[in-house]
């Protein structure tokens, strides 16, 4: 196993669905991360395909212009989702007490999961059900920051250097037989460019561990 019991703990080990019962119309990250998230998508996702967003909320920040067969969102909180526009349907569930998802095999093109990771409790569960629902070739992003709720985040992410936190990411993927090995995007500034030009830091850092679930297995 990837990570020990006491690296599974939270400090709110109540249900996770009290603490998303009110729904938070707000973004967990700056316009800097959310401008290089979309941009990446932008790169990685391809048109009229079909898309997973995993433990989504009111917005995807997928880019405008392209348009998805498909996107099917999940989370904890049915008025959140209810009102992202990109979603074609979603589903409320609680991956910590149910990680199996219910949908067929090889079912998406593209996994997505933005800034949510570092409350999935039972990693090797829900990343091998990441590759199960993969199509070969399909993508998985998780992007994240140094933002949290810390009462909801698992021990072994509160404990973790940032850079620590990019390795166990790669961990969950190496942990699942049939993923390419993953690809890091890293602490990219994002601060306008006028201020990087200047030296002046600032912004959210931007993180993105990427792996697809490969051609043949």
């Amino acid at each position: 196993m990837i990570l020990r019991p006491n690296q599974r703990l939270k400090l709110d080990d109540s249900d996770d669905k009290l603490f998303y019962d009110y729904p938070r119309f707000v973004t967990h990250v700056d316009e800097g991360f959310i401008q290089q998230l979309t941009d990446l998508y932008r790169q990685r996702l391809k048109p009229n395909t079909r898309i997973f967003d995993m433990m989504s909320s009111w917005v995807s920040h997928l880019p405008e212009e392209i348009e998805f067969d498909h996107v099917e969102g999940h989370g904890l909180n049915a008025e959140e989702l209810a009102r992202n526009p990109r979603l074609n349907h979603y589903l409320v569930q609680n991956l910590n007490q149910k990680p199996e998802l219910p949908f067929p095999d090889q079912d998406f093109d593209a996994v997505i999961n933005c800034v949510s990771v570092q409350y999935v409790q039972y990693p090797e569960a829900i990343f091998s059900e990441i590759h199960r629902i993969l199509k070969p070739g399909g993508v998985a992003i998780i992007s994240f920051s140094n933002r949290m709720f810390a009462q909801k985040a698992i021990q072994a992410w509160r404990d973790a250097s940032e850079a620590s936190r990019v390795e166990l990411v790669k961990r969950y993927f190496f942990s699942v037989p049939g993923f390419t090995t993953p690809e890091v995007i890293v602490n990219q500034s994002t601060a306008p460019n006028f201020l990087q030009w200047l030296g002046v830091a600032g912004g959210d850092p931007f993180y993105a561990v990427i792996a697809s679930r490969r051609e043949a297995e």
